[in-house]
């Protein structure tokens, strides 16, 4: 089965999601907003499945001091389990299905690391994510190339003009040739690439990288415990611990690439014209480092954030965030449920008063949460960049624009039209009130959609594949202790109308055997097939079928 295609978005959510880099100026801000501001770093990471993701957000963490042992994905026995992947589904079968949020410090800046799902089943989680993100990470593996979800995630980011560093990873196992790699990004993703430094041997035989920024060697060798480190050398050492055929060829292909290919330049890279790869195996650790002092270096700082007409600086002394994730029963022990939400402007202090647009009621936040994945701290403090857990008992949504001054709304996080759709048979119809809200806690996470429709009982639920409907199926049983089974529903996809109210009403009169609710109780048109679906357009040409609906 081909993957989803990339959905069609409407010019208000693509104007939201392209924003321009700020030049922060620091001497404008009396408490020292800017400099604080400036030393943010907030990136998500990219890739098709199994190219690593997952293992570098680790690697990174560990660099970063946030953690003191790293976990393969794929550990068997008591070798601990990725320390992103928090939730049972994803520990079983080594995969991550949700957005894990993590802040640490390095090198002066706090970074704010969004690993995000590489499974295309999860898209929607992480086009969300990237509306809270200001650059990114692309991870490909060094013997596939680009891939289909790879290529999907970077249109996305090209939408936002989010700049993109490379972290072409495996680079100790069997791999295409660096030079035809990056020719493939180049060609495939119409991007200009510069290799911030270079493999020396590929596969059994790779033993380092050159750093092209740097001018030097940097060779893999074991500690006294085994473990590969990283380690400068000169030139002398660097012909005494390589292969001759293998730094041959290492000096030949680096003379092509650094004749052919464009030097690092900072503004083509901040207007995504322009990508930095770098060649390691996050597995071995090497290369990480390198990659996470460029983030530092060169990554922008949080960048202003559209509203309406509005571009909302950092440096805005009101308090500002979106929420672009709700999670719930991250610890299953207290049935919690947590807003994730991106602060825009300001600075935020705990015990803050912030109001949600929506409903223009004040909350107290006297708990804010710093994550690292099922750890927590709490956030005494928060500025632009950061991103803070709000708990809240249902008052926030996905979408929610929270502010504690003027009314702004933040656009561009919107519902995608599902691919699957899907009857929810409960096995205990006494459960009926228990499932629905249980339904409405998930749907609030972006786990799936639910629909009610307009005739008939039940509950219909959307998604873009199969993956979703077996962890929905997961955590409703682990999560609420309901067993359910999904009987196909005879849709295939669905369509929001809106037009003039009195239009509107009349057709959800005619056509109510084929309509259902959202969340919000707006109409939704369940398409039988694409004949029918085209037919309904063509005979209602006043109403407006569109496969996004912004969140609000």
């Amino acid at each position: 089965m081909a993957p989803p295609a990339l959905p069609v978005l409407d010019a208000r959510i693509l104007k939201a999601w392209t924003r321009k880099p700020l030049d922060l100026d620091q001497s404008r801000t009396a408490d020292g907003l800017g400099a604080e501001v400036a030393r943010r770093r907030t990136f998500a990471i990219i890739s098709h499945p199994d190219a690593g993701k997952t293992t570098l957000t680790e690697k990174l963490l560990l660099f970063g001091g946030a953690i003191h042992l790293a976990g393969e994905v794929k550990a068997k026995g008591e070798r601990r389990r990725a320390r992103s992947d928090w939730m049972r589904i994803e520990q079983q079968r080594g995969i991550s299905v949700t957005t894990s949020v993590m802040t640490f410090e390095y090198g002066g800046h706090t970074f704010n690391l969004l690993d995000t799902p590489g499974h295309e089943d999860f898209s929607e989680d992480t086009y969300r994510t990237l509306t809270a993100v200001d650059s990114a990470v692309m991870v490909i593996d060094a013997a596939k190339g680009i891939e289909t979800q790879t290529l999907k995630l970077f249109e996305v980011c090209r939408m936002r003009d989010v700049p993109i560093m490379t972290f072409i990873n495996k680079m100790d196992r069997e791999t295409q040739d660096p030079l035809d790699l990056l020719d493939e990004i180049a060609s495939k993703l119409a991007l200009d690439v510069t290799p911030a430094n270079w493999p020396i041997g590929m596969g059994q035989s790779f033993r380092g990288v050159w750093s092209v920024w740097d001018n030097r060697a940097v060779l893999m060798r074991p500690d006294a415990n085994g473990r590969d480190v990283e380690e400068v050398v000169g030139d002398n050492a660097l012909r005494d611990r390589v292969d001759p055929a293998v730094l041959a060829a290492f000096e030949e292909q680096r003379e092509l690439a650094q004749g052919a290919l464009p030097e690092f330049d900072l503004q083509s890279y901040r207007e995504g014209h322009l990508t930095p790869v770098f060649f390691g195996s996050a597995l071995r650790n090497f290369g990480v480092r390198a990659l996470l002092d460029a983030l530092g270096a060169h990554a922008p700082a949080p960048r202003a954030q559209t509203a309406g007409e509005a571009e909302i600086l950092p440096t805005r002394d009101d308090v500002s965030g979106f929420v672009f994730k709700i999670q719930a029963n991250m610890d299953p022990k207290h049935r919690d449920r947590v807003a994730f939400m991106r602060v825009c402007s300001g600075r935020f202090r705990r015990g803050m008063r912030l109001a949600p647009v929506r409903t223009g009621k004040p909350l107290t936040i006297s708990a804010p949460i710093f994550f690292f994945a099922q750890d927590r701290a709490i956030a005494e403090e928060a500025v632009a960049g950061d991103v803070i857990g709000i708990p809240n008992h249902g008052a926030l949504r996905v979408g929610d624009t929270l502010t504690e001054g003027a009314p702004i709304r933040f656009t561009g996080l919107p519902n995608f039209a599902p691919e699957i759709l899907m009857r929810v048979v409960l096995d205990d119809p006494m459960k009926a009130k228990h499932l629905q809200k249980a339904l409405g806690d998930l749907a609030e996470e972006g786990v799936t959609q639910v629909f009610k429709p307009m005739l008939g009982a039940g509950f219909i639920v959307g998604v873009v594949g199969q993956l979703q409907l077996d962890v929905l199926r997961s955590r409703l049983d682990a999560e609420y202790g309901l067993p359910v089974r999904f009987d196909e529903a005879p849709f295939i996809t669905a369509r929001w109308v809106d037009g003039d109210k009195a239009l509107l009403e009349q057709f959800v009169r005619t056509k109510s055997a084929s309509l259902a609710e959202d969340r919000d109780g707006n109409p939704v048109y369940m398409a039988r097939n694409n004949w029918d679906l085209n037919r309904v357009k063509d005979d209602h040409p006043k109403l407006s079928f569109t496969a996004t609906r912004e969140r609000n």
